[in-house]
């Protein structure tokens, strides 16, 4: 059954995404270029409402038979989904403040932790003892399904980008909630990645339809509900495994921030130094671009992967490899800006030992 419904959700997410760029061109919810985007034409977005709906076909067709966890989280989920979804949409249509954009954020995590009442009420430490994180559980929780939410919008920079890492993340938070036995994560994982996955065939580039804000809002919101549930409450360690799935965009987000605290810019302001606006700088193709893009969020996803089989300490090393090998990455590519080198600069200048003069 299963596999029938992500069947359906594919074909159901193919043949809606034509249909919601006729929509999308009828309400004026289009793009137009512009010194920041790397389109040319006007483009039609909205398309992430082909996304929903087949998810919300998916999950009309397919029960989990894990009635009490269905049941505890479901509506919450489909519930905050709609008003992200709708906020979307406003978006791209009208193209609201930023406030208001958040505002809409805010209500829907706001469903699914109180409503739904998932929360990360406490973590275990490694070494022994516990923190319980009491009244700051709401917040701490929602700042994570708003700051991965906003992650997600901030990578739809180029063709299918977006898309393609977000499938990347649910295939692999889909994997490992089932290792787990986590049957509801798995499944809506699942769903939400065949109805992606449809749409980025009308998607990657040369693209004929964007998912806009729509699309982006949702992904992020579903991907940032899905990685918390089963990692609530538990270790430490378990708890960065969603960190390093979402690694892409969460890197991306934070040098970022980096990069406007740098430059002494404001937090809101645009620019054109993303990851993806690093690489095609650096010469890549935009096609090239996003197939690295794509790579780098299945070996994250891979690396999340090995993480959750180490030991505490082999986790540690994880950990610590992997801290490197991005902040290497950013300074060789000028995320953060061109003269940010101060790991290879430190590299450098350590002199190689002559074993001659010993």
């Amino acid at each position: 059954m299963l596999y029938l419904t992500l069947a359906i959700c594919f074909f159901a997410s193919i043949l809606l995404t034509p249909l919601v760029k006729k929509l999308a061109f009828k309400i004026g919810a289009t793009d137009k270029p512009n010194h920041r985007k790397v389109h040319s034409r006007i483009m039609p977005r909205l398309g992430g409402l082909a996304i929903f709906i087949s998810f919300i076909i998916g999950t009309f067709i397919i029960r989990p038979s894990d009635e009490p966890f269905f049941g505890v989280y479901h509506l919450p989920i489909i519930i905050g989904s709609i008003i992200i979804i709708l906020t979307g949409m406003l978006d791209d249509v009208k193209e609201i403040s930023p406030k208001l954009k958040l505002a809409g954020q805010v209500v829907a995590a706001a469903v699914i932790v109180v409503y739904g009442d998932l929360k990360v009420e406490f973590i275990n430490l490694p070494f022994g003892g516990q923190i319980d994180f009491g009244y700051l559980s709401i917040p701490l929780t929602m700042i994570w399904i708003i700051g991965i939410t906003n992650a997600i919008n901030l990578i739809d920079g180029l063709d299918g980008l977006a898309g393609g890492v977000s499938s990347i993340a649910l295939f692999s938070i889909a994997g490992m909630s089932m290792v787990m036995g986590n049957q509801y994560v798995t499944i809506m994982a699942l769903i939400v990645a065949a109805s992606t996955v449809g749409f980025l065939f009308y998607n990657f580039h040369p693209a004929k339809i964007f998912m806009g804000d729509t699309g982006a809002l949702f992904l992020g919101y579903i991907i940032a509900v899905l990685s918390l549930l089963g990692y609530k409450n538990v270790a430490f360690i378990s708890l960065i495994i969603p960190i390093i799935v979402l690694g892409v965009p969460i890197s991306d987000t934070f040098f970022a921030i980096i990069r406007r605290l740098v430059n002494k810019q404001p937090l809101s302001a645009p620019d054109k130094s993303h990851l993806h606006h690093c690489l095609l700088k650096a010469g890549f193709s935009h096609r090239q671009t996003v197939l690295l893009i794509y790579a780098m969020a299945a070996v994250f996803g891979l690396v999340a992967f090995i993480f959750s089989q180490a030991t505490v300490w082999g986790s540690l090393i994880v950990i610590l490899a992997l801290l490197i090998t991005i902040e290497l990455f950013v300074e060789k590519i000028g995320l953060v800006r061109e003269d940010y080198q101060p790991l290879l600069k430190f590299m450098k200048g350590l002199k190689p030992i002559n074993l001659k003069n010993r």
